[in-house]
């Protein structure tokens, strides 16, 4: 299968106010962002043309920019009109928004006080983060090597791009050794998310997640935990050990690109595929089907 470089794509890309040629949304090699990783993101999904949970998404942008010492020089609502002229004049109906802030080339040093701030706005179609067959029986999950690190070490409430590349090692690691991504401990060695998704656990009944004290929290896992109380499904935030896995029945991963995907292996720990998580799923798809 070929895949088109995002690179080299045809649309138009909002950036810094304006409308561009997808080609010609560029940055110079020199930039802040790429050297030292000031820079955040967000990611959206667009169903039937419409961005899901937009305004709480480019809040998040905001509030993440701060987290790391800047602020992006537009609202809430105005990254709101980005996106949709973005979704709009690239005529995508079911897909992805990707709204990015960095520190620019003014300064390249550890200190960068007086960088300009860019921001891009980028949409395309995208069909599912992980395969229908991965799907339909589960995904495989590798325990990563690394370890989400501690709030004091890093601005873990943020969606900054530096937090990503432990993700990045530990997926790839997973996808060589034949699972389909990988679950990561926190720094006390408590249970903390995949790669990039929330993960949540099905025992008697009750929904158990871990408490997103050093991850994100993310907007689709509290869109999940909203939809199981409304069935009447105990949801249980708390600190979870790897071992107390032999407990669950059910496992699955929630997040903007994994949207509700079935986990049916975690290492050695093998789950079923049941009925809280394709009820959960159902919900979910209705939810966000509607106009």
């Amino acid at each position: 299968m070929s895949i088109i470089p995002f690179d080299d794509r045809d649309g138009f890309i909002w950036f810094n106010g304006d409308l561009v040629p997808w080609k010609e949304a560029k940055v110079h090699v020199l930039n802040h962002g790429l050297h030292y990783a000031s820079s955040v993101f967000e990611g959206i999904r667009i169903y039937n043309g419409k961005a899901f949970k937009l305004h709480e998404h480019n809040e998040r942008l905001l509030r993440s920019a701060e987290l790391l010492g800047f602020s992006v020089p537009y609202t809430a609502d105005e990254l709101d009109a980005a996106c949709n002229l973005a979704i709009k004049e690239n005529n995508i109906e079911n897909g992805y928004i990707r709204p990015v802030a960095w520190r620019g080339s003014e300064m390249m040093a550890i200190s960068a006080q007086h960088n300009k701030i860019h921001v891009a706005v980028a949409a395309w179609s995208w069909p599912s983060y992980f395969s229908k067959e991965a799907r339909e029986r589960g995904l495989r999950l590798q325990i990563s090597d690394w370890q989400r690190p501690s709030p004091v070490s890093a601005p873990t409430a943020s969606k900054a791009a530096g937090l990503y590349m432990i993700c990045t090692m530990s997926k790839h690691k997973a996808e060589r050794d034949g699972f389909d991504d990988a679950l990561m401990l926190d720094y006390r060695g408590w249970i903390a998310e995949a790669t990039g998704a929330n993960v949540f656990f099905v025992t008697n009944g009750e929904l158990h997640t871990p408490i997103a004290d050093c991850f994100l929290d993310g907007i689709t896992r509290r869109t999940v935990i909203d939809l199981a109380k409304k069935r009447g499904i105990k949801v249980v935030e708390r600190h979870i050990k790897l071992e107390e896995l032999s407990d669950m029945q059910e496992v699955f991963l929630t997040g903007t690109a994994a949207e509700i995907t079935p986990v049916s292996q975690v290492g050695d720990y093998k789950f079923t595929v049941g009925a809280v998580t394709k009820q959960l799923m159902e919900d979910y798809h209705k939810l966000v089907e509607l106009p």
